[in-house]
């Protein structure tokens, strides 16, 4: 049994009262009506009530690599499988080691489960939040479809082939070989393999929200004006009954602020909907003095959960609550970004999903530890590079304030067919649907350097931006391009951002300021981003001053990324026209294809290394510049052992002056306004030698110092 098509009616503007009842474990600590406009009781507070059951599913599967024939059936014997929990990968290892021959093909997973009696009645969804890249999934030898695409999540409905309190089996049969009409087709990254992100089951009562519109939420919020005096939601409740006889519903929207005080309260008169159809329903409500989510600075969020109620019963059916961050963001071709009215400089980094060992089998509290290191940074934006990332990556950045990027998965090459096209849109749709809510997102790109500019590329893209506007319109559609200013890739989103590694694959570190500055000349009225520059570094391999490394070569000094860095952020910085810059990368990713820097299958481009260990140098460069937090940072710390004794010291500082000393002896004070301080012609001895630094940043006394060992 699943959610029915069919008999599909729109109501909207639906005018009426609140529910004056709180059944199912809804919850107000005063009288919570209100009227028709939505205005809230005084001082009313509101607990959702909790109706869903989630089973997590990660545990208790059994897993082979490779193809093998009648493994969907419930009683095929597993027994000499491997025993794995999700999330999982097949090429956490071979994927990173260089050559580019990591396994892609087939794998299966297969385990039992068994549903609670109590949840008999109820509909049920199996979910995975993401498999790469084709996913076959069975239930008790029923196939129930195939998803294709990598990143996004996926659900189908399981309630006639899961009988409560009966144990059951699920198969899935995975497959990350290349396929010419999914993409991406390509990519500077290793496509892994395998049930990498959570699973779950859903138990749903059978008038309730939609949870088969591509695995979106089924509420949608759309905000339509925001003043200092009041703000303007369109609250959009997919609903769907399932049962065999119509059913008269209400539909509650409740706004609360971050105390859990309603600060908006509207209900739907009551209505009709037929047996097995479903019903879009949106109503409008109004916050009076709205608080903004307002980037690092203040990211506030209000909650907005949607109740549906069975009228005739007088009980709720169905919940679900999603973030609400109120906020106005805009382009400008002369100043950059606006949000909230106010100029923000964005700036920050590309993230991928991959970390040492796992792979892309990263849990939440990788996440969560990802989002400490990029915060630590004091980064304003993220580019979730290439493709959809997990929710948790989400609902991270709309905790932190960053504003967000968020891209589908077209990188590289496009098939000119209509499987190929069809299945980029539906991954677009599917990205959009699914984080329509979150605050953090003001930006949906289309793809990322496609390598030609023919005529099916171009009309594939202008698709795609046409989607982005279709679904909604009041975000802004981008695209980052790595071919020429004027190549017609670039024309079909609303904005456009580069890919420039000036320094890295020819020219100069010194190239990307008069780059920009030529563009905006040339076109004063666009508006552009660079959406990626940097440079690789092995912590490993140093030099003083060093020229800079052959593409491809096995020497990656850490120093010379750190020159790029400096030379490239300055340029950057003085340029406000450019309304957003992206460091490629934030971490360390694999790429197996990639032998350079002495790391076979590592991009190392990355601020941070893979097993997320080492802050590289020009980590703490972009933290000088960009975190308030104090820094005091010696560069080269990781260049321990010497064989020349003349050298100089380099500190990353955002303190007025620092003083240095050389084995207890003063080098001196020196004062510096761009972040950098400098003390040369210092001369080591045979033997270690310490180096301390000190500064005051903010009436604190901070130090740092490293021991650096001479030898003949």
């Amino acid at each position: 049994m699943s959610e029915h098509p069919s008999r599909r009616v729109v109501l909207g503007g639906v005018a009426g009262g609140v529910l004056a009842t709180f059944a199912a474990g809804g919850t107000a600590s005063a009288s919570a009506s209100a009227s028709a406009s939505g205005a809230a009781a005084t001082a009313a507070t509101y607990t959702p009530p909790s109706l869903r059951t989630r089973i997590d599913l990660n545990s208790g599967w059994k897993f082979n690599k490779g193809d093998v024939t009648g493994a969907e059936a419930p009683g095929f014997n597993d027994s000499a499988w491997s025993s794995i929990n999700t999330p999982h990968t097949w090429n956490a290892v071979d994927g990173a080691d260089g050559g580019g021959n990591y396994y892609r093909g087939i794998g299966w997973y297969r385990r039992h489960v068994t549903v609670p009696s109590n949840l008999a009645g109820q509909m049920l969804f199996l979910q995975f939040a993401g498999v790469n890249q084709v996913a076959d999934v069975w239930v008790n030898g029923t196939h129930l479809g195939q998803h294709q695409g990598g990143y996004s999540r996926f659900r189908f409905g399981v309630t006639g082939v899961l009988t409560p309190g009966q144990d059951a089996v699920i198969a899935v049969k995975v497959n990350n070989a290349s396929n010419p009409d999914i993409a991406p087709l390509s990519a500077d990254y290793t496509f892994q393999g395998g049930i990498y992100r959570n699973v779950s089951l859903y138990a749903v009562d059978k008038l309730g929200m939609r949870m088969l519109d591509y695995a979106g939420p089924g509420i949608y919020l759309r905000q339509r004006s925001i003043t200092a005096a009041s703000a303007t939601v369109d609250v959009t409740a997919k609903v769907f009954n399932n049962n065999t006889t119509s059913r008269s519903l209400v539909v509650r929207a409740v706004v609360t602020d971050a105390a859990g005080t309603i600060v908006a309260d509207r209900s739907s008169a009551p209505q009709t909907i037929g047996a097995a159809s479903e019903a879009d329903i949106v109503q409008t409500v109004t916050i009076a003095n709205p608080r903004r989510w307002n980037g690092l600075a203040d990211p506030y969020q209000y909650s907005a959960t949607v109740e549906v109620h069975d009228a005739a019963a007088g009980t709720v059916t169905d919940v679900v609550t999603e973030p609400l961050g109120l906020r106005t963001f805009s382009l400008d071709p002369a100043t950059g970004f606006t949000l909230n009215g106010a100029h923000l400089g964005l700036h920050g980094i590309n993230l991928h999903q991959d970390r040492a060992v796992v792979g892309w089998a990263v849990d939440d509290a990788d996440h969560t530890q990802d989002w400490s290191l990029i915060t630590e940074l004091g980064a304003t934006a993220i580019r979730m590079a290439h493709y959809q990332h997990d929710q948790k990556d989400y609902n991270l950045a709309d905790a932190a304030g960053v504003v967000v990027w968020a891209e589908v998965p077209l990188v590289n090459a496009v098939t000119n067919s209509a499987a190929f096209t069809a299945s980029t849109e539906n991954q677009l749709r599917e990205l959009i649907r699914q984080n329509y809510n979150h605050p953090s997102i003001a930006f949906w790109s289309i793809g990322n350097e496609q390598g030609s500019d023919d005529t099916p590329t171009n009309t594939l893209l202008a698709n795609l931006a046409a989607l982005v506007a279709a679904e909604d319109p009041d975000r802004i559609s981008t695209y980052a391009n790595d071919l020429g200013n004027d190549a017609g890739v670039a024309g079909h989103a609303q904005t456009t951002g580069f890919n420039k590694y000036y320094g890295w694959y020819g020219g100069s570190y010194n190239d990307l300021g008069p780059w920009a500055d030529s563009l905006h000349q040339a076109e004063p009225a666009r508006t552009f981003a660079v959406s990626e520059y940097g440079a690789g570094a092995n912590t490993t391999q140093h030099a003083l001053n060093p020229a800079p490394p052959t593409p491809g070569g096995q020497y990656h000094p850490e120093e010379y990324q750190s020159l790029l860095h400096e030379a490239s952020w300055k340029e950057l910085a003085a340029r406000p026209f450019v309304w957003g810059t992206f460091v490629w990368t934030m971490f360390d990713f694999a790429s197996d294809s990639r032998n350079e820097g002495d790391q076979p299958g590592i991009n190392d481009k990355g601020l941070v290394t893979r097993d997320r260990a080492t802050r590289k140098d020009a980590f703490y460069w972009y933290k000088a510049n960009w975190a308030a937090t104090p820094t005091l940072y010696i560069t080269s710390r990781r260049w321990t052992t010497r064989t020349d004794a003349a050298t100089e010291i380099k500190v990353y500082s955002n303190a007025a002056q620092v003083t240095a000393t050389l084995n207890g002896a003063s080098l001196g004070t020196v004062a510096g306004s761009d972040h950098i301080f400098r003390w040369t012609g210092v001369t080591l001895r045979p033997g270690a030698n310490t180096v301390s630094v000190t500064a005051s940043i903010g009436g604190a006394t901070y130090t740092d110092s490293v021991v650096w060992t001479l030898t003949t």
